[in-house]
Formats: C-alpha cells, structure tokens, sequence
C-alpha cells in the first residue's frame, strides 16, 4: 500500500468507528429534504418543499438547484441544471461551464466553446460521462487549433444542448467513480419521463440566430415530449434539436514565425560577400540576379540589419524573426448539428427503477478556408524560396520581431482549403437500480456507444504569382494583424498561374493536396458494471462493485494513387477566371489595410473542370493512414461512508475507499516503407503490433465536516491517473511536408499519475446563497511530452514517395515530435466562488443577484525543447499546457415572474498551446487572454410562451494565438463578430 493510501487509511479509522447516518444540512430559513433512499447523500437534492420530481424554472431556481446538490455532496461537485424543460441556461455545453469556478473555456473554429479546462488541467485530462457511462466526441478543426483531437478529449461543440437536463462538474473523485481524470469527471445527463410532476410534458424552442460576419440568420429548434402511463410508473420521452450556421472569420495567419537563417536566409545585395544564394546556371543565379529574371535588389543596409541581429544561436540572421507564411484568412463555415434522445423508464414500486436510454447526435460540418499570402518565407533555395527574395527595407522591434519589411521576388499565393466532416454519437445505456430491503440495494449499468469521426474531403488548391515586387508586411500600427501589400493586384485572377512546374518543382505555379482523405476516426465503448451497498448499521455503509470498460479506436485514411497526383495543365478552353471566385467584402470586415477583396480558386469549379470527383485511392500501399488501440480495463472498489451525525460536537460525513485498475492495451499501426521493384506503388504498409498491461491501485478520502449549519468543511486527498490520447499510443510516424514537421507515436506510453489533496470552506450564509474558497495541490508524478529535434527526413525512414508533387526534398530538415514520458511536477491553485441573492434590497432590486468566481493556478513541468540523439540541449520551466494563471467569471442576473435578464463576463488568462512551440528559437505556443461578454433575457407573455433574446461576444473580442513567451509574435488572430439570437418556448 502507498504512503497516501496508508494516510487514508490512518485519518478514516477513528471516523468510522463512531457512525451515524448522514443527514442533509438544514437550515431553519432553507431546508433540504434529503432522498429516503441513501445513507451517503450523494442523490441530488430536491427545493424546499417539493418532491424529488423536476420543478425547476428559471435561472435563479437552477441556482438553487445546483448549491443544494454542492452542499450535499462528500466529493467537490459543481453543478448546472436546466432553467427549464428543454431549456439549458446557454446555448453551448462548454460555455455554460464558464460559471462554475475553475473551470476556463478553449474555443475552436468560428469561436464557439469546445472543450474546457478545469483547475489548469486541459481537455485530456477530463472524462465526460453521458447519463452515467464514459463517452468521447471528436470533430474537426482548423490546423492552427490542432486540426482536431485523437480520441479522448471531449468536443462539447458536437451536441446541442436542449438534449441534457443537467451537468456536474466532480473536481474530486471517490473509489465508487471510475478512474482516468486529472482534471475533473463531468456528468451530462438527459432527462427521464418519471422526472416531471405531471404525466404530460411538451415543450418546443425556435430561434434565429444572427452574426455581424456572416451577415446571414441561421435556424435553431428544438421539442421535448413526455408521456406517463399505468399511473405513473411507466414513462417515456423524446427530445429532438436541430441548428444550422452559417459562420465566419476573417483574420491574420503567419503559420510559424522562424529567425532568418532558417531555410537559407534572403538574397544577398550585388557585390556583398559570401555571396548568397552562390551561383547556379541552371536556376538563373549570377552575380546579378537571385534567380532567372530575378534581380539582387537588397540593399546593404537591410541585408546588414538582419545579418547583425544573432539571437541565442549566435547565427547571422538567428535574432530577426519574420513570418514563414504571411497571409490573411478568410474561413467559412456551414455547420449542421441535430440530436436527440429516447428515455423509456419503469418504476414499478419505490424500490426499483429501471430506464433505457438512447442518445445520437450529428454534427455536419464543411469549412472553407481562403489565404492570400506570401509563401517564399517558407522555401529553401531547392525551390525558389526565401534565398531567392532580396530584402530592401527592414526593421525590427528590440526583441527582434519583424515590425516592417519591403521585398522584391516574392511568390504570392491564394490558397483554399475545403474541410468537410461528419462527427456521430450514438449511445444506448441500461441502467438498473432495486433495493431489497432498507440495507441493501443495487445498482447496474449496461451501455455501448460508438464515437465516429468521418472527414471525405479535405482538399487543398492553390494558384501562385511569382516573383512580385513591392511585396510589404507593415505592423508599424500597432496591433496584431499588419498591412500586408502584395504590390500587385490579388483581385485579378489573370495575375496568377496554374500549370505544372516547368523546372521541377523549383517554381511552382498553383496546385493542389488531399492526402489522408477520405479519413475515419472511430470509437466504440462498451461498459458493464454492478454495485452493491449495504447499510451496515445505522450511519455507515458499505459501497462495492466491479466494472468492465472496452475501448476501441480505429483509424483508417486513404490516398490518391501516384499518378493521379501531379498538377496537370488547365483543361482546354478553361481559363483562371472560370474556375476562380472573389472573397469579397474582406477589407470591410477586417480593416487595418486588408485588401477590399481577392480571388481565390472555388473549389466546387476546380473540381469539375479536371474530374476530381472520379479520382481514385489507395490505402495503407500508398502510406496512408491505418491503426488502432483497443484497452480493456477492468476495475473493482471498496468504499464505506459514514456520518457521525451527533456523536461529535461538528457532524463529519465523508467516504473512504480504495480503487484497483487493470489495463490491458493493444495497439498496432502501420508504417509506410520502401515498397520492393517493381511494386504497384512506391510504398506498402508494414504493420507493427504491440501489447502491454499495467495496474493501480487508487485509494481516496473524502471528508465534510459541518462546522456549523451553515458552514462546511471539505478534505479531499486521493491517488489519481489519466491515460494517454489513443492517438499517441498507435505504433505510427508521419510528417506534414507543408509545415515540414512530423511525429512519432509511442505505444508504451505510460499514463500521468498524481496524488492530490483539496480543501475547501464553505459558508451557505442565505437561502440560495454561498461564499467559499479552495485550496487545491496535484503532486503530478509523471508527464507526457511531445519532444522535438531537428532531422534530416531521409533519417525517419519513411519513403520519399510521400514527398512527390510537394516542394521539399528528402534532405530538408524536418522538426520531429516524439511522445515521451518525463518528469511531472506540482500544481497548486485557489478557487473563490461567490453566489448572493440580493434579497436584502428594496423592491424590485430583490430580484437581483450576482455570481462571481476568481481562479489561480501555478504549476511547474521541466519541458525539453530540443534534443540530440535523445539527450536535451534546451530545456525550460512552465505551466502546463492548456492552463491559465487566472480565470474569472462574473454574472449578474435580475428575475422575477415575468422577466429574467443575465450578463456573463468570462475572462481566460494566456495559456500555453505548445511546448516546444514547433519553430527555431522560440519556446512556446500559446494563446493570448480574453474576454468574453455574452447576455440573455427572457419574457413569459402567458404561462405557456415566452419570448428568448440573446448576444454572445458582445465586445466583439479576438481570439490570438502567438509563440514565444518574450515575443509574442502573432500566429494567428481572426475577428468572429457578435451574435444576436430571437426566439420563443412554448410549453404545455
């Protein structure tokens, strides 16, 4: 037994020798009546005076709602529970948890909230259960946002939210809740039809929603049907939601921000000695010219200015950081999200319930994504890039970030990406609960679910002007988003080229990729559990049971067979101008010296004009993508609660237990390799298989003590652990040749284990009301990394075929992510949390009431930057990834019978995105802070309508990612708008 688990095991001895039951708080101004049923009262609570069918209406009841099930819970629990029937307090999951303290919000494309981040513990660490069984939900996304998760992160943006009733949020665990959270086990549950006072429900929701980008309004709708038979004891309900948006951003992208040197430095003045790039017929370059009708014409003083600046590697150029790829972003998105669920529920008499549950949800996404943008930053002189541009004027800010730069034989490109995605959830769960008598009662669940992510498309065209002069970045404005002058006209689609490379890739002039598409990403879970718990004697109990998880995970991608990959010449009679569009409106939107429009390639023309829809693929023999893990966990605990009631002066109430896992994982993937003369395709599949097995052992304590009524005292330590994301544990390695970056998976992975201690006060001061504050310390003992080095590709073993039709060659270095475990370290954090209902003012300022919770967290991982050979050569110290220093909300609401109008300001501090940042020199990836201010308001005309409004970003606030810590060079920035929503409920 761990020294943790013999601590536990020491401080619950004294306990639970002197047991009583546990009996819910009361107060004389705000009862709770406790369920009959539980000795530990963990059921959720019910309102002063009524029965534990669902009543709730209104935020302020749902408030209410949710302390009492805080206030009587052993464990720390948040939670949030429907205003209404079918009406969730905010138009998306993940945003809603803003409100509960320490919890903090990441957003992805279109800046709606998809996952969260709780006590500075990101996405990963997270477990989401749905109506009590494991879930996982993965979408798609922009690369600068990950280009999607793989496999255990939880995307909240897959499901509507009028399918659940409720979510709690168990920032600490109990033996009785399975394993695999660091962060926090969230719980969404859908409603049941036994739940409602009356045995006829009907509720139905429009509404239209509006942006100030996308200048379009957008359907959302959704209907709630509850029916009860045989006089109360059989029900069943349906829920159904569906919306459609149509989105937009408009923004700034510089890809990666590299120093000079990288990729070979600029083209070197006339006469400046060494010359650079040297001489080479074959290419045009001379003395006189950088390349073929490509004139020197730096000037000694810029050239000088960028040579002088040498940074941390003490290379000429390595302290003048620019751009890799400056462009601005046009991103539109159709999104179609719908689900619903089907609850069938029995309860023959008091002692026995019995319920079916069905879940699906769909969410139908197509991203189209427009940049108009400078590529030569990013190329070598092996295809006519950055040593091929001459630099005239150039400046730089004191930490030698690019602030302006005029250049001359730059290649300018319009790019468009088309994503398209479809991410399906489907559930079905059992579950069972009988007491046989006042002592003994049990509890089972069956479930099976399937998560599947389905991308057919994500095809990427370009067209490219070569060698333009006057070419300008200009971020002598301030700001993070520079005047870009391309010094042509990018409105002009006769300016560009598209033709296949006349010199072998050394000069592009437009082309297009989809590699790994069509793509399936599938997750099924299956789970099987039973509990027991035995009242032992009066005020104490014991819990027991044993669960069986199996988690399955399959990838599967596919490629264009070889010859259907090169460019190909514009079809006879087809000219630029037929298969091009404007990105119109641009400049407007965006301001700052945008150009008003640009012309970039549609897609839809593209791919008619040259037959796309009829190419053909190949699977794992052309390199795609195919693996998988499948982990089997089996798990059994043993937990007593207890309740000293009045044996000691403060009543003390709490659980005590110990965990035991098993996991068995087997993973395999397939590794492209040199395919053998004369094979069909220059690379097969060689599959890589690999088993391996570990166990713990989890003890946890969890103790209340009720210091007075209305004042508690909450004690939490436990043994914790989380496993790696599927995706990394697949015996698998790849690159991106655009970005030149690969990875390298690592099936032996191990998981990140820590022990935790919590402590918290807790004053229920007023009916409805609370102020508290928490201590929280992880002592993480170990960590995963992604840890990156420098390397030739030709060294990855992977074959050069995966190169053809793509700019670089097989001696480029590449920037190559391994999965690693290392050292952890401490996370230590205080969370504020206040909830006061103003009851104590003047008339109609009663209805008031405000909330607000304040979040810190500091936390210390030794990250490796770079490595050689597997020994670091540049390490640092940071906050974990995903983990903001500070986090904020506050909500002011005002409600009586008729009205009810809130505000929410939520702020999220900078975090870290990556560590290492993926870029020479620079040593993180992270976002910038925001702050987001959304409102709500609602009247009921009768007792059956009421009219909804509501505004979302109401400040108009940017999300920035930027890398490097002392920099903060802008990566990416792009302006959602705000977001205008009318509606009305009806209900009977």
């Amino acid at each position: 037994m761990s020294g943790l688990a013999m601590g536990i095991a020491l401080a619950a001895a004294p306990v639970a020798a002197q047991t009583a039951p546990p009996v819910a708080p009361q107060t004389g101004t705000d009862p709770v009546t406790p369920p009959t049923d539980t000795p530990t009262g963990t059921t959720t609570p019910t309102l002063p005076g009524e029965d534990q069918d669902i009543v709730v209406t209104g935020f302020r009841a749902s408030l209410n709602s949710a302390i009492n099930i805080k206030r009587n819970e052993t464990a720390a629990v948040d939670s949030i529970v429907a205003e209404d029937i079918g009406k969730f307090p905010d138009s998306n999951l993940a945003e809603s948890m803003q409100r509960i303290p320490g919890v903090a919000l990441s957003r992805g494309d279109g800046g709606e909230g998809k996952n969260i981040s709780v006590r500075g513990l990101g996405a990963s660490f997270t477990r989401v259960r749905i109506n009590g069984m494991e879930g996982t939900s993965q979408t798609g996304a922009a690369d600068i946002y990950g280009a999607g998760n793989s496999g255990r992160s939880f995307d909240f943006n897959a499901f509507p939210t009028e399918i659940f009733s409720a979510l709690a949020v168990r920032k600490t665990p109990s033996a009785d809740v399975e394993e695999g959270s660091l962060g926090a086990t969230v719980d969404l549950k859908a409603p049941h039809p036994l739940d409602f006072k009356t045995d006829f429900v009907f509720t139905a929701t429009g509404r239209g929603i509006y942006n100030q980008v996308s200048k379009t309004v957008d359907p959302r709708a959704s209907v709630l049907v509850s029916k009860q038979f045989a006089d109360g004891t059989l029900g069943v309900l349906g829920s159904f939601a569906y919306g459609k948006r149509n989105l937009r951003e408009v923004g700034y992208s510089a890809v990666n921000i590299l120093p000079a040197y990288i990729d070979g430095g600029f083209c070197s003045p006339v006469g400046f000695a060494p010359q650079n790039p040297a001489t080479n017929a074959a290419r045009g370059t001379n003395a006189a010219n950088c390349s073929t009708n490509n004139p020197r014409t730096s000037t000694t003083a810029a050239y000088n200015t960028i040579q002088s600046l040498r940074g941390i590697t003490n290379q000429p150029g390595g302290g003048a950081f620019l751009p890799r790829i400056p462009r601005y972003v046009n991103s539109e998105q159709d999104a179609e999200r719908m689900g619903g669920t089907l609850s069938l529920q029995w309860k023959p008499g008091v002692n026995t319930d019995i319920s079916l549950d069905g879940l699906y949800s769909r969410f139908d996404v197509e991203r189209r994504d427009n940049y108009i943008g400078a590529i030569s930053f990013g190329r070598t002189a092996t295809n006519g890039g950055k040593p091929m541009t001459s630099v005239r004027d150039i400046a730089f800010d004191p930490l030698g970030s690019l602030t302006y730069g005029l250049f001359d034989g730059v290649d300018i490109r319009s790019e468009g990406l088309v994503d398209q995605f479809i991410s399906t959830f489907k559930q079905a769960n059992l579950n069972i609960e009988h007491r046989f008598s006042d002592k003994l009662k049990l509890t089972a669940l069956a479930g099976i679910s399937n998560s599947r992510f389905y991308s057919p498309l994500r095809l990427q065209t370009f067209m490219d002007i070569i060698d333009a002069d006057n070419f300008s970045i200009d971020f002598r404005d301030g700001g993070n988003i520079p005047k870009i002058g391309f010094g042509t006209d990018v409105a002009n689609p006769a300016n560009f080229s598209y033709a296949p490379s006349p010199d072998g890739n050394f000069t592009v002039l437009g082309g297009f990729s989809t590699a790994g598409r069509p793509l399936r990403q599938n997750t099924r879970n299956k789970t099987f559990e039973a509990n027991l718990e035995w009242n032992l004697v009066d005020n104490f109990a014991f819990k027991a049971g044993g669960q069986f998880r199996e988690s399955n995970f399959q990838v599967t991608g596919a490629n264009l067979i070889p010859s259907q990959v090169a460019v190909r010449a514009l079809p006879a009679g087809t000219t630029l101008a037929s298969i091009t569009q404007q990105i119109t409106n641009f400049g407007k939107l965006l301001g700052g010296g945008a150009p008003a429009e640009f012309s970039a390639i549609d897609s839809k023309k593209w791919r008619e004009a040259f037959g796309f829809d009829s190419f053909q693929y190949c699977g794992i023999e052309c390199g795609a993508a195919r693996s998988g893990v499948r982990e089997r966990i089996k798990s059994g605990y043993l937990m007593a609660t207890f309740n000293t009631e009045d044996t000691f002066p403060i009543p003390i109430r709490g659980d005590v237990g110990m965990r035991y896992v098993h996991t068995e994982q087997d993973s395999f993937g397939y590794i492209p390799v040199t395919a053998p003369a004369g094979a069909p395709f220059p690379t097969v599949g060689r599959r890589g298989d690999v088993s391996r097995s570990y166990s713990d052992w989890l003890p946890s304590i969890n103790v209340v003590g009720e210091l007075t009524p209305d004042l508690l005292l909450r004690l939490s330590a436990a043994s914790v652990m989380s496993r790696p994301e599927l995706g990394q544990l697949t015996p698998t390695s790849g690159v991106t040749v655009a970005t030149r970056t690969g990875t390298v998976n690592n099936p032996f992975l191990d998981p990140i284990r820590a022990n935790t201690f919590d402590a918290a006060l807790e004053w229920y001061f007023a009916p409805g009301s609370l102020l508290s504050v928490a201590y929280f310390h992880k002592n993480i003992g170990s960590y995963i990394q992604s840890i990156s080095s420098q390397v030739p590709y030709n060294s990855l073993g992977l074959p050069d075929a995966l190169l053809d039709g793509t700019p670089s060659t097989p001696a480029d270095i590449f920037t190559v992510n391994r999965s690693t475990n290392t050292p952890g370290g401490p996370l230590n954090g205080v969370e504020v949390n206040a909830q006061v209902q103003l009851r104590f003012l003047p008339g109609f300022l009663r209805n008031l009431g405000v909330l607000g919770s304040y979040t810190y967290v500091k936390s210390r991982i030794n990250y490796i930057l770079a490595s050689a050979n597997g020994v670091p050569t540049q390490t640092t110290t940071d906050d974990l990834i995903d983990l903001s220093p500070h986090a904020a909300s506050g909500t002011l609401y005002y409600e009586d019978k008729r009205f009810s109008i809130r505000s929410t300001a939520s702020f999220r501090d900078r975090f870290n995105r990556g560590i290492p940042s993926g870029a020479n020199d620079s040593d993180v990836r992270a976002n910038a802070s925001t702050l987001f201010v959304d409102a709500s308001a609602s009247y009921n005309l009768t007792e059956n309508f009421k009219l909804i409004l509501e505004a979302q970003n109401l400040t108009d606030e940017r999300n920035t990612l930027y890398i490097d810590s002392k920099r903060q060079d802008t990566l990416f920035e792009t302006r959602l708008g705000r977001t205008f929503t009318a509606g009305a409920t009806v209900k009977f």
